[in-house]
């Protein structure tokens, strides 16, 4: 049975500083170090980030604020459904408070909510973002 949860963490920078860099091809690449990436700001384009094992689609966009995409990896099966993120950009004293709302994902993938966010994603925007200060 498909699950969701919630993942959270401080960056130290702008929202619309983390919004940019997630939705450019090379600044995704930086902030999930190296990981090859092609994406766009465009709603509604497709997208693949992590060398390929990641694809999906741009949902909704608001600048600065909100991302919303399907997401599925190589790991899912022919018949699993896409799942969903939905990236929140809040100012907070020191950056930005990144939330991520993963939902409708496959059950057994709890890689993505034991760790798989905090090492994929936060701790290398932690890294890029402190050498662009």
């Amino acid at each position: 049975m498909p699950f969701e949860f919630s993942v959270s963490d401080l960056i130290a920078a702008s929202p619309q500083d983390i919004y940019d860099a997630w939705l450019s091809s090379s600044g995704h690449e930086k902030i999930t170090g190296g990981q090859k990436a092609q994406i766009s700001a465009q709603e509604g384009a497709a997208f693949t980030v992590w060398n390929g094992y990641i694809t999906g689609r741009n949902l909704k966009l608001e600048p600065g604020r909100r991302i919303v995409q399907s997401w599925r990896t190589t790991k899912f099966t022919a018949t699993d459904p896409d799942s969903q993120i939905e990236v929140l950009l809040q100012p907070a004293a020191g950056g930005t408070t990144v939330t991520v709302r993963h939902s409708n994902v496959p059950d057994g993938h709890t890689s993505y909510r034991d760790g798989g966010w905090q090492r994929s994603y936060f701790e290398p925007m932690k890294q890029h973002f402190s050498r662009t200060r």
